[in-house]
């Protein structure tokens, strides 16, 4: 979006929030100016991590206009939303009191409601900022899959997603999920897209301490629309130079018992596991060659091994991976909304917005992300490192 379409776009939306509260709030509040200068700072900050680039060669005085620009679009986000849905109500009350014959004394409620919104709004983002700059929890599911050999019984899965390392999500940020992660132990490490928000030049660094990464099995990627974005040629080349391992409709198969004794092909298959990663969901529109295929990823798959496990950045792969055979598809992409009121709109994209589900014969697993896109901001849908365990099935 060009920014001088959208600082015009902005102004005229915090032109009508200011009429609409201000008006309100000063019959309240002498105070209400605070209200007006928070409005006008907004306005002026959410065009500036768009435009840091160009009014600050300095890279410090850079990174503050986007700190400042981006937690002011949280702010004017929810400033916003709870405006509109403020002056639907007045408006349903007005009805109710002028053609349904209610006495509805709608006006009183123009001051409280007014301050009310500014409340909401400022409570929220401060309590969203907080969640979203805090490491992210551990969260714990269990995985029952029908059939699982005894060999696979109990075996771990940390996966990390949506993290988009960028304009306020740094190398301090990442060391401390690392950390994280280790304490866990877990047998394999997957990060399913979306891990960052600009190119290699610039956030080389930042992405460095991922290769600190410790795993059984080591750790695996698979790419999100944001990498298409930022380059994924070049960030493929990255990460695997800091010794991940990047799936593009392909698979590994994990030996996850020692089997110098097997006595037979299946008890060597049955300690086997199926690892499989495919490209974002849109890659082909960036790159034909990167066009994503669940079956492709399964080319060439030892067929006596059952347990099948895919990564896949959007949910909505899953129908094509439950017709390839997959057990469980790993997924991110919606952060679980990472704040309202985007959470409502998630399902007009995706089939899953956070979570454990089922498709047919195949469990999907949404992550609500390890970090955040954008505002600095997470309510309502906190971030996760998910540790998954796959156990059998009781039925």
């Amino acid at each position: 979006m060009p920014i001088r379409f959208l600082s015009v776009l902005t102004a005229l939306l915090h032109a009508y929030m200011a009429m609409r509260l201000l008006p309100a709030l000063a019959m309240l509040t002498p105070a209400w100016p605070l209200a007006l200068a928070a409005l006008i700072i907004s306005a002026i900050t959410i065009p500036l991590p768009f435009a840091s680039r160009r009014i600050a060669a300095n890279a410090t005085l850079g990174n503050t206009l986007k700190w400042v620009g981006l937690i002011s679009m949280g702010w004017f986000s929810s400033m916003f939303v709870l405006t509109v849905a403020r002056d639907a109500g007045l408006l349903i009350a007005w009805l109710a009191s002028a053609l349904g014959g209610l006495q509805v004394r709608w006006d009183t409620g123009l001051p409280w409601s007014a301050l009310a919104v500014v409340a909401l709004a400022t409570g929220t983002t401060l309590i969203g900022f907080i969640n979203a700059r805090r490491t992210a929890s551990v969260k714990r599911v269990d995985i029952p899959i029908r059939g699982l050999p005894t060999a696979l019984e109990g075996f771990t899965i940390a996966q990390l997603s949506d993290i988009h390392v960028g304009p306020t999500i740094k190398s301090a940020y990442i060391q401390r999920i690392v950390d994280a992660v280790n304490r866990l132990g877990a047998d394999a490490i997957v990060i399913t897209g979306d891990l960052v928000d600009g190119s290699v030049a610039e956030l080389r660094e930042h992405i460095a301490p991922l290769a600190g990464l410790r795993a059984r099995h080591g750790t695996f990627v698979v790419t999100g629309n944001h990498e298409y974005y930022a380059g994924a040629h070049a960030w493929i080349d990255e990460l695997r130079r800091l010794g991940l391992k990047v799936l593009l409709n392909e698979h590994v198969v994990l030996q996850t018992r020692n089997v110098r004794g097997a006595q037979n092909d299946e008890e060597l298959f049955e300690s086997q596991l199926v690892l499989a990663g495919v490209t974002d969901y849109t890659a082909g529109h960036f790159d034909a060659s990167h066009q994503s295929d669940p079956h492709l990823a399964l080319f060439d798959a030892p067929p006596l091994v059952h347990t099948r496990v895919l990564l896949a950045h959007q949910p909505r792969s899953a129908p094509l991976a439950a017709q390839a055979g997959y057990q469980l598809q790993l997924s991110g992409h919606t952060h679980g909304g990472q704040f309202f009121p985007w959470n409502l709109f998630v399902p007009m994209q995706q089939p899953f917005t956070s979570g454990l589900h089922r498709l047919h014969d195949m469990w999907v697993y949404v992550s609500r992300g390890t970090g955040y896109w954008g505002p600095p901001k997470r309510f309502g849908a906190p971030s996760e490192i998910t540790l998954l365990t796959l156990v059998t099935a009781l039925n």
